[in-house]
């Protein structure tokens, strides 16, 4: 059992109409890396796809492991392996479904075309920026033990972009109240990525209307020791100095997204 089988298998016994065990396996669908069959080996960036034409529309297929790629084909098969969230957003607008694990596992899923186009758009929505002065700050309390946990594995993943984080509740100048996600000491150039992070947490947690402010501060700012008191503190993993990598296959690095044609 993967963890993408788990999120299935929450999301098929979850009771008709709720839909957080719903948004938690499109969650695990886009941050795990998952297996492309392709037509043929790729040509430098370019990707093409194997595109399987059935009666609600065309497909390409996904897998979650290598092994369940070869026991689809049952023959060794041109694959690439990349984020989830980069086949969706490439996929998105183009009329193509997207068949996971079909027939080899117990999340066997095909999403549609328009559910494809709608994890692409999720993913791409921006946080608004907005001004507040925060007034005092307080135990989180409420917040729902899916976005807490949401929020760990997402930050887990941002490891050596920020020092931690820390979640508190907030009351504003104006009296509005509120949570604030606080980042502190953020690497130059990596608050976009993490305001994503905190705004896909909050989004795939099922919250309705849901709403957390995102802060960067400094480490010697007082809001700083006011939030540590009474927040709920995420340490970012320190990343492990490694051998110089090898090449990356196509479509890993962020910055030069796969073309699938």
């Amino acid at each position: 059992m993967t963890p993408l089988d788990l999120a299935y298998e929450a999301m098929a016994a979850a009771p008709e109409g709720e839909d957080a065990p719903r948004l938690r396996f499109y969650e695990r669908l886009a941050d795990g890396e998952m297996i492309l069959l392709l037509e043929r080996e790729a040509e430098g960036e370019v990707l093409a796809p194997r595109i399987f034409e059935l009666k609600d529309g065309p497909v390409v297929l996904v897998f979650d492991t290598e092994e369940r790629l070869g026991a689809f084909t049952g023959v060794p098969a041109p694959y690439a392996a990349l984020p989830g969230r980069v086949i969706a957003r490439q996929l998105a607008g183009q009329g193509i479904g997207l068949g996971v694990n079909l027939g080899v596992a117990p999340s066997s899923l095909l999403l549609p075309a328009f559910a494809v186009d709608w994890l692409a758009e999720t993913l791409d929505h921006e946080p608004e920026e907005a001004e507040a002065v925060p007034e005092r700050f307080e135990p989180p309390k409420g917040l729902p033990e899916t976005l807490v946990t949401g929020l760990d594995a997402k930050l887990a993943r941002a490891g050596g972009l920020a020092g931690q984080a820390l979640l508190a509740a907030v009351v504003y100048r104006g009296g509005r109240r509120g949570h604030m996600l606080a980042f502190v000491d953020a690497v130059a150039g990596a608050e976009a990525a993490l305001a994503r992070a905190a705004a896909e947490a909050l989004t795939f947690s099922g919250i309705e209307a849901g709403e957390m402010d995102v802060a960067f501060l400094a480490g010697t700012e007082p809001a700083v020791r006011a939030m540590a008191a009474v927040a709920l503190r995420f340490d970012l993993p320190v990343p492990v100095a490694e051998a110089p990598p090898a090449p990356q296959p196509p479509g890993m690095d962020p910055e030069r997204p796969p073309k699938l044609r």
